[in-house]
């Protein structure tokens, strides 16, 4: 008799173990699923923020090299009009700042080409 209750615990025994794995195996395959989702996220936020850095650094680059090609046209501009337009006044010369070589590299207006925020003349509301 003692071998049916033993036969009779591990048949019940098997069946609890095959419940439990059944309802174990489930949680563990959606967290598997859940982690592998994660790193693939991480890796695309990886790969994301190096293109995002890629692509500053290039802009910055093609920005650079547009200021300085500005600058050389401008200093190409004002030297000719010199040379072209010799007897033209000099406030007739759209092209009168020269930029030095100080203020080409600093990427500063120079002072008198910066613009003022008041009008010349009285505006009308204070005469």
């Amino acid at each position: 008799m003692a071998w049916e209750y033993a036969l009779i615990g591990l048949v019940v025994g098997m069946i609890i173990g095959a419940v439990a794995m059944r309802f174990g195996n489930r949680k563990l395959c959606q967290q598997q699923t859940l982690k592998h989702e994660l790193e693939k996220s991480k890796a695309e936020l990886d790969k994301y923020r190096e293109e995002l850095t890629s692509h500053f650094a290039r802009s910055a680059e093609l920005l650079d090299n547009m200021a300085n090609d500005y600058r050389q046209l401008y200093q190409h501009m004002a030297k000719s009009s010199n040379s072209l337009l010799p007897n033209q006044r000099s406030e007739d010369n759209p092209f009168r700042y020269r930029l030095t070589e100080a203020e080409a590299d600093n990427d500063q207006i120079p002072a008198e080409m910066q613009p003022r925020d008041y009008p010349e003349s009285a505006s009308g509301l204070r005469k």
